[in-house]
């Protein structure tokens, strides 16, 4: 009954499941290295699927307006639909599955959470010891997927260089981190972008580090620090 009165719901937890299930028989290829490429479109065409009904969820009234696209940028929901229409058609990168399996994961598991207590409120102990566990270190699996955002962008433009990617990817990724820099609702990827910046600073003052390093990565910082967006 908890199932069929929330429908929309339910069919997002399915296909976070589902998105589990394919991220994971990606990331260890038990059926064989080409069923594996398989299972990498498939877990990010899920992701587009539960991304777009979110969306819907949020925003659903549909305009075809300037003003509800700036709306719709506004939606982590939105950023990973734009994400995974990136990667879908791409060469197959661990890495970029990461952050698709693991808010997958997050979400699904916090759905199934409800189911249980919708249940009963003493159901499946075991089930219910792990997800509070998955609950308790959700923090350092956000950090996680933020890291995977930001060494994405690099690792797109390597691919390019070596024939795996195309030449709109870096620029469409780029868009893509620059939303998750300015998101609302989570706000990791700014959080580990000034972490990132702090240690390298803190390692690049240090005597032993040779000069031309420490020119180096000062320009670097000053150049990504160019590219950040104006958060509000």
């Amino acid at each position: 009954q908890y199932l069929m009165a929330n429908k929309l719901d339910t069919a997002m937890w399915i296909s976070r499941l589902f998105t589990v299930y394919c991220s994971a028989l990606f990331v260890l290829p038990l059926l064989g290295l080409h069923e594996a490429a398989s299972f990498y479109q498939r877990a990010l065409l899920a992701n587009a699927l539960t991304s777009a009904l979110r969306l819907h969820q949020r925003l659903p009234h549909f305009q075809l307006s300037r003003a509800f696209l700036a709306q719709a940028l506004l939606e982590d929901s939105c950023h990973y639909l734009l994400y995974s229409l990136i990667f879908v058609n791409s060469y197959p990168v661990t890495m970029s599955i990461f952050p698709v399996l693991l808010f997958s994961l997050l979400h699904a598991a916090t759905y199934t959470k409800k189911v249980l207590d919708a249940r009963s409120s003493n159901s499946l102990p075991f089930l219910r010891n792990l997800l509070e566990k998955l609950n308790a270190n959700q923090q350092n699996i956000l950090k996680f997927i933020a890291c995977n955002e930001i060494f994405l962008m690099p690792a797109t433009v390597f691919m390019l260089f070596s024939g795996q990617g195309s030449l709109l990817q870096p620029f469409i990724y780029y868009r893509f981190l620059t939303l998750r820099y300015s998101s609302r609702r989570n706000p990791y990827c700014r959080t580990l972008f000034t972490e990132l910046r702090i240690v390298v600073e803190h390692l690049i003052m240090k005597p032993s580090c040779p000069v031309f390093v420490r020119r180096l990565c000062l320009s670097g910082i000053s150049f990504i620090s160019r590219l950040a967006p104006t958060v509000a």
